[in-house]
């Protein structure tokens, strides 16, 4: 994460386009945190069973990649320093969740979706329209955003193979982290978002999830 210091626009810009780079072509910069999947022993899955493994954990990552573009482009736009700080010190720590997420695949014998310059680009754009539009609603955007992806979250620990106790602990402590976001953004003054505004952000999320999960 960059150092509190004041930043133009340009720096925050070519700190967004140093972001993306690592996001999607290289490796994030981490808080260092251990990845939960370490400890756990890796369990017996049969090819059905690693196949749904690995395309629900490509779905995780290239949220994590959207993720990252939502927030560095509401980093970009904000206008209060501690908001910008709260938009930083979750995209650091989301960046874990893509390291691990991308082990995890790799480890699966996958690879991360195909579309991950596509995932990053259009969350920027997302992320700086929503961060555009005032604090308070980029905060409430990020606070929705969290809930939704836990939902999905949720879903995958449900749909997960039983046996795959590496992916479950990663999944486990990514939930665990959003709900924690989700909760800094309203703290810092989120604001419900309008219930259009969360059905066309679930409807998006849809789109990307079914088309991750196979590309």
């Amino acid at each position: 994460m960059i150092e509190n210091r004041n930043l133009s626009k340009l720096d925050d810009l070519l700190v967004s386009v140093d972001q993306g780079l690592r996001t999607v072509f290289g490796r994030p910069l981490t808080t260092g945190r251990s990845n939960p999947a370490r400890i756990m022993a890796e369990g017996e899955l049969d090819d059905a069973q690693a196949g749904v493994s690995r395309g629900l954990m490509r779905v995780n990552h290239a949220g994590e990649v959207a993720a990252q573009g939502l927030y560095q482009g509401q980093a970009v736009t904000a206008r209060l320093p501690h908001v910008r700080r709260t938009m930083e010190q979750a995209a650091q720590e989301e960046n874990d969740h893509l390291a691990w997420c991308e082990d995890r695949v790799r480890e699966l014998g996958g690879r991360p979706s195909l579309l991950g310059p596509f995932w990053y680009a259009g969350s920027f754009m997302i992320g700086a329209l929503a961060g555009a539009t005032g604090d308070k609603w980029s905060l409430g955007f990020v606070a929705e955003t969290e809930r939704q992806v836990g939902d999905h979250l949720g879903d995958h620990l449900y749909r997960l193979p039983a046996d795959d106790h590496r992916s479950r602990a990663i999944v486990e402590q990514m939930r665990e982290d959003e709900a924690r976001h989700a909760t800094a953004a309203v703290q810092s003054g989120g604001a419900p978002l309008p219930r259009v505004v969360r059905r066309l952000m679930g409807l998006g999320s849809k789109v990307m999830t079914t088309l991750a999960y196979r590309i």
